[in-house]
């Protein structure tokens, strides 16, 4: 971890963890800042909290409050439609990422659906078939 780094609020970790961890060989640990799940050494779910400037800047946030969001794989389509809707989607630091802001309001049918489809595009076919089955 990151000295000074905010930390994201673990009951989101737990909850993201909960969706992550059913998933064939997910493993999670801590990550440079946060913790991430990753199946065969590839990252698929990430919670990070974001530092208040740049949540001001990306989400409005003014009160200095710290954010959680979970950053995912997602591509083409479906990033597209995600990055159009805006808040609490976010494009990310990659063509190939997004992220959810974690919050009161957080439909979690919906961020299992995405963690479960990043973990789709990154797993090995022999896992992916696994949750087929």
């Amino acid at each position: 971890m990151v000295r000074g780094r905010p930390e994201p609020d673990p009951a989101y970790v737990a909850r993201v963890g909960s969706l992550a961890l059913r998933l064939p060989a997910a493993v999670e640990e801590d990550a440079w800042t946060g913790v991430r799940w990753r199946v065969r050494g590839r990252t698929f779910a990430h919670v990070v909290a974001l530092h208040h400037a740049d949540a001001a800047e990306r989400l409005g946030v003014t009160d200095g409050a710290t954010v959680s969001v979970v950053s995912l794989r997602s591509v083409g389509d479906e990033r597209a439609a995600l990055a159009a809707i805006g808040a609490p989607y976010l494009t990310s630091w990659s063509e190939e990422m997004v992220s959810v802001v974690l919050d009161g309001a957080t439909d979690w049918e919906e961020v299992a659906e995405l963690v479960t489809e990043s973990y789709r595009l990154l797993a090995p076919a022999s896992l992916v078939r696994r949750l087929e089955t």
